[in-house]
C-alpha cells in the first residue's frame, strides 16, 4: 500500500489542538479558524534489502560514470569521503546507511587489490566528531580497520599542507579543496540527502573546501538571493557550488557520488503522536503525549536535552544512486520530492511553525539562541518551492524556548558572537564588513577548531547570514516562550503565549490575517502555487 501523501487541512470548530515542538518540549496550541495546517506525506517505505539496493547501484551507475568495480584497481589511490554528524536528525539507528555503503565500497576495492584507502569526514567549517560519533557513523569494524592507522582523518580546513588550489570559477570564485581528495585517482562521496538542500556538487565543493572557498557562497548577498535553499534552480548557494563542481572536474579531480535518501519515520514508537495529525491520535498517542509532557515539565533542562539527544530514530534507507555527479543528484531529488513535496495554494500573512530540540549543528549540545534563529528562518521558512509560505511583509512565528546558553566546547566563537557582534548590531552586512575577518582568522578559535570539538570561528557569522532571505522577506519574527532578553539580542519579538502573538502579529498584518503552521515531524517541502 502506498503512504498517504500530504495535506493542508483548514482549521475548523472541530480541529482539535495543534502539536508545536517547544524545543525539549511540546506544546499544544488552539490554531484560529480558517488558519491552515500543512502536514507532510506519510513516511515512504524502505527498500527490502538495503545491501543487495547498494550493490545494484554502484555497479549500474548514473551518467558516464563506469561500474564502480571497473574503476578501482591495485597501486591506486582510492579516498572515501561522507557527510558528518550534521545529518541525518535525528542519527539514525546502527547500521548508518553510511556505514552499509563504506562497507560495500571497501569490500569491492579489497576484492580489487586497492590498499591505498583513506577515508575523509567532510566536515567544511563543523566541529570535529568524536570517536564514538564517528563509530556510530561507521560502524566498530569500519572504524578499528582506519582510525588506529591514521586512515581516518576529520577534514581539516586550516590546513595549509593538506589543501590545494584548484582554479577559479568563470566568477573568479576560488576552488580550494582536500588535498588528499584532489590528488586520488579515485575520490569517492557518500552522501545522505536528508533534505533537497543536501548533496550534489555541494557534497565535495563545501563538505572538502577551505574558508577560501566558502566564503564565496556563505556571504550575505547569496544567502539574500537565494530564493530558497530547497530549489536549487532558485538557489545562488547552490549555483556557485555548481560553477566550483565545473572547475573541480575540469582539474582532473574523478568524482563517484554515491547519493542516499531515507524515509521520514524520525521518532521511536514512545513518540509517535509526533508524527500523527492530531485528529487521528488513538488513545495511546495521547496517552503518549501527555505522559512525555508531564514528564519533562518535572525534568531539569540539561536532563531533557540528554534524553532527547540519546533518540536513535528509526530512518531506513528509501533510494541509493551512484555515478556521476549530476545525474545522480537529479534521481535523488526526484526520491526527495516524491516523499516531502505537498502542494500548497498561495501564500499566508503569518507562517507558525514549532523548533524542536536539535538542528545540524547541535547535535549532542544545546541550541542556543543563533541557532534558533538559523533553524527557523534559514531551514523551516526555506522548507519550499515557488513561492514562500508566507507573503512577503509578512510575520514568522516561531516556538522554541530559546535559552541565553552555549556550549563553551562546540560554540566557543558563538558567545563571543553573541555577546559582542549582536549587542551592537544586527545588520548582517555591517557585521560581515566589520567582523567576519577577524573571527574566520583570530588564531585562539582556529586551533579550538583544529584540534578541539569546535565549529569554526567564522561558522555563528555564516548561522546568522542563513537568515538573510527571510528577514528581508518578512516584516516582524516572534517568539512565543523565549527567554525575553535572548530574543531581543537576535532582534526578534518576544511573546508569552501563542495568543499574544497572534495579536503582536496583526500590528504588522492587519486584523483577520490568514495563518499557514507548518507541522513537522516528518520534514517536508511546500510546492507553494
Amino acid at each position: 500500500m502506498s503512504p498517504r501523501p500530504g495535506v493542508v487541512l483548514e482549521v475548523d470548530r472541530s480541529t482539535p489542538p495543534t502539536l508545536f515542538w517547544h524545543g525539549e518540549g511540546f506544546r499544544l496550541e488552539k490554531l484560529p479558524v480558517g488558519s491552515r495546517i500543512v502536514y507532510a506525506p506519510e513516511p515512504v517505505s524502505p527498500l527490502a534489502n538495503p545491501d543487495s539496493a547498494i550493490r545494484q547501484a554502484l555497479e549500474n551507475p548514473l551518467g558516464d560514470s563506469a561500474p564502480l568495480s571497473s574503476l578501482l584497481r591495485p597501486e591506486m589511490k582510492l579516498t572515501i569521503a561522507f557527510d558528518d554528524v550534521s545529518l541525518p536528525l535525528p542519527p539514525m539507528r546502527a547500521p548508518d546507511v553510511r556505514q552499509r555503503v563504506i562497507e560495500a565500497v571497501l569490500q569491492m576495492a579489497a576484492e580489487k587489490g586497492v590498499d591505498d584507502v583513506q577515508l575523509i569526514a567532510a566536515l567544511a567549517l563543523h566541529r570535529r566528531m568524536t570517536d564514538d560519533e564517528l563509530r556510530h557513523i561507521l560502524g566498530e569494524r569500519v572504524f578499528n580497520a582506519f582510525a588506529p592507522y591514521g586512515l581516518l582523518r576529520q577534514h581539516d580546513a586550516e590546513d595549509p599542507s593538506n589543501l590545494v588550489h584548484l582554479g577559479f570559477t568563470d566568477e573568479g570564485e576560488d576552488v580550494e579543496i582536500n588535498k588528499r581528495a584532489a590528488e586520488s585517482d579515485l575520490l569517492i562521496y557518500v552522501n545522505i540527502n536528508l533534505v533537497a538542500m543536501d548533496g550534489g556538487h555541494k557534497s565535495v565543493a563545501t563538505g572538502l573546501s577551505s574558508y577560501k572557498s566558502l566564503k564565496h557562497h556563505h556571504n550575505v548577498r547569496t544567502m539574500q538571493h537565494s530564493r530558497s535553499f530547497m530549489d536549487m534552480h532558485h538557489s545562488e548557494l547552490h549555483t556557485s557550488n555548481w560553477r566550483m563542481g565545473k572547475v573541480i572536474a575540469d582539474a582532473g579531480v574523478k568524482v563517484f557520488q554515491i547519493e542516499t535518501t531515507l524515509n521520514t519515520d524520525t521518532f521511536p514508537e514512545q513518540f509517535r503522536f509526533l508524527q500523527r495529525r492530531e485528529w487521528e491520535w488513538a488513545l495511546a498517542d495521547r496517552a503518549g503525549f501527555f505522559a512525555s509532557s508531564r514528564a519533562l515539565e518535572r525534568t531539569p533542562p540539561g536532563l531533557a536535552r540528554k534524553i532527547f539527544h540519546s533518540i536513535k530514530a528509526p530512518h531506513c534507507l528509501a533510494s541509493v544512486q551512484a555515478g556521476e555527479v549530476g545525474p545522480v543528484h537529479a534521481r535523488t531529488l526526484e526520491h526527495v520530492h516524491r516523499q516531502q513535496l505537498v502542494t500548497v495554494e498561495g501564500q499566508s500573512d503569518i507562517l507558525t511553525m514549532g523548533l524542536p530540540f536539535i538542528s545540524p549543528y547541535n547535535v549532542n549540545s544545546i541550541m542556543n539562541p543563533i541557532l534558533v534563529a538559523c533553524l527557523g528562518l534559514g531551514y523551516f521558512f526555506n522548507l519550499y518551492r515557488g513561492r514562500p509560505l508566507v507573503r512577503e511583509g509578512g510575520v514568522v512565528i516561531m516556538s522554541h524556548p530559546t535559552p541565553w546558553a552555549f556550549n563553551p566546547v562546540h560554540h566557543p566563537s558563538y558567545i563571543d558572537f553573541f555577546e559582542q557582534v549582536l549587542a551592537e548590531t544586527t545588520d548582517m552586512f555591517e557585521i560581515e564588513s566589520k567582523y567576519e575577518t577577524t573571527f574566520a582568522t583570530d588564531p585562539w578559535y582556529i586551533h579550538l577548531y583544529r584540534t578541539g570539538h569546535a565549529y569554526h570561528g567564522v561558522h555563528p557569522f555564516y548561522m546568522w547570514y542563513w537568515c538573510a532571505h527571510a528577514l528581508s522577506h518578512l516584516s516582524r519574527v516572534i517568539v512565543v516562550g523565549g527567554e525575553r532578553a535572548a530574543v531581543r539580542r537576535l532582534g526578534f519579538s518576544p511573546a508569552s503565549t501563542f495568543s499574544d502573538a497572534l495579536e503582536m502579529a496583526e500590528d504588522a498584518v492587519g486584523r483577520n490575517p490568514s495563518i499557514t503552521h507548518i507541522h513537522t515531524p516528518p520534514l517536508l517541502i511546500a510546492d507553494v502555487q
